[in-house]
């Protein structure tokens, strides 16, 4: 290829790849078009979301095509992108781990190795008067990989007994997760495995089953089961089974360990239905019916659920309480109030305090309450930053975890007392390549725009 000037210029003479155009028509709604790429879409394409090498050869040979080219012409950026991967490489620590956090007689932690490229996950046993004991390993990503050419761990969940761990990972790109369960002591698998699993498994209370919720042929999460450990998978029981199009399904669990939950919902609605966990075949009952543009979520202390809702017109919603055996909104009493402008993004019970965070002027705020409504706010000095809480494994504790950063400064942990509301740092972000906070200044300013809005503008 030429300019005008006869210049030559350095990338090689490559045609780009052309796609065949094959006609198709395709109505809808009454409509009819021409589609002269359908064919670029597999009617197998649920099949081959599970597995790629199912692809259509003339798809597939068409994309290579593509993929050759764009290799040939950006060959010249080479160098450019390992200057750059260098860069940012050099700036983030690789041998860094997560700060342990504590679940009984154990505390529980990830860690990455130098050069490595999946995380490690181990735990260390606790001695009554808190020593530290040996470093059991308990997943290593990077041996784990094997010769796998895509890798990803999504969850790795330890039993309440701490004898068992169900391992998410994805070896495909897919994201449907094979569930693997394998003994935490010694790493040996049990013989149990889910496929098709959207994130990861939920322990039952007495850690000899767990529940998952299955991706469906076009990759939305719609079923809970039930699995027994020593049980083939086949066989595993459908708990519930999301039908409406619109909605899809979650299974967590409660901070206090005592339920089960199934969450669904589509953005603007959603409903959940409960199982006690310790009886983990209950059928599941339902909370509260969905409603439209009603959003709630549940947790439980004692003999309470505690709900974030919008229901009643609470735009930025409000915390509510109910007793255990309700079943409608109008068993729901208010615990905080909504206020206007104050969002309540998240919360979680404890035993002896309820916790959630609010952000308000684009401000965010931390708010630990005991159940009589006495509260403690925990904030930051700086004008822009982010903060959130992690629920961490206990329910019976008087520690949070909070982790911290603003645009100037690196990510900070903290562990709040939550009876006196003392922080305690506990790691903060290390930048092999060096930062100096104090060479910056950040600012929160606000615009007004046309209406009158106060827009806030964060400047550094």
């Amino acid at each position: 290829m030429t300019t005008a000037s006869s210049a030559t210029l350095s990338w090689p003479e490559l045609a780009a790849p052309v796609a065949q155009q094959k006609p198709k028509e395709i109505t809808q709604h009454g409509n009819t078009r021409v589609d002269n790429y359908a064919w670029m879409r597999d009617d197998n394409w649920q099949e081959v979301l599970k597995d790629p090498s199912l692809l259509q050869a003339d798809i597939r040979e068409h994309l290579e095509d593509e993929l050759a080219y764009y290799q040939a012409m950006t060959a010249d950026l080479q160098p450019l992108r390992e200057t750059l991967f260098a860069e940012m490489r050099g700036r983030i620590k690789e041998d860094d781990s997560s700060v342990p956090m504590r679940d009984g007689a154990y505390e529980y932690y990830r860690r990455y190795r130098e050069g490595g490229e999946y995380p490690i996950y181990a735990r260390r046993r606790l001695s009554d008067d808190g020593a530290q004991g040996a470093e059991e390993i308990l997943f290593d990503g990077d041996a784990e990989k094997g010769d796998s050419e895509f890798f990803s761990v999504a969850a790795v969940s330890h039993s309440p007994d701490h004898e068992w761990l169900a391992i998410a990972t994805d070896r495909v790109g897919s994201e449907r997760m094979v569930v693997e369960v394998r003994s935490a002591g010694d790493a040996k698998p049990s013989g149990d495995v889910v496929t098709d699993v959207y994130g990861g498994a939920v322990w039952a209370a007495d850690s000899k089953s767990f529940f998952y919720t299955v991706r469906e042929s076009n990759g939305m999460p719609k079923r809970v089961m039930h699995h027994v450990l020593g049980t083939d998978a086949a066989t595993d029981r459908l708990v519930y089974e999301e039908r409406d199009p619109e909605f899809n399904a979650f299974v967590q669990k409660s901070q206090s360990g005592e339920f089960i939950l199934i969450t669904t919902g589509n953005y603007t609605s959603g409903e959940t239905w409960i199982i006690p966990a310790d009886a983990p075949n209950t059928e599941p009952r339902l909370f509260a019916p969905r409603m439209p543009d009603v959003e709630y979520s549940l947790d439980h202390r004692g003999e309470y659920w505690y709900i974030r809702t919008n229901y009643g017109d609470a735009v930025d919603f409000q915390l509510m309480r109910a007793p255990l055996d309700a079943s409608s909104p109008e068993q729901w009493e208010v615990f905080e109030p909504y206020r206007q402008g104050r969002l309540i993004s998240e919360f979680v019970t404890y035993q002896d305090y309820i916790v959630w965070s609010e952000r308000e002027n684009a401000r965010i705020a931390i708010v630990i309450s005991d159940y009589a409504g006495a509260s403690k706010r925990i904030s930051f000095d700086q004008p822009a930053f982010s903060a959130d809480f992690s629920a961490g494994y206990e329910f019976d504790t008087d520690t949070l975890r909070i982790a911290y950063e603003s645009p100037s400064q690196p990510e900070q942990v903290f562990d709040v007392d939550m009876n006196t509301g003392e922080r305690t740092l506990l790691k903060e972000a290390d930048v092999p390549s060096g930062h100096n906070p104090d060479l910056y200044t950040v600012e929160m300013l606000t615009a007004s725009a046309d209406d009158g809005a106060e827009i806030p503008v964060m400047v550094l």
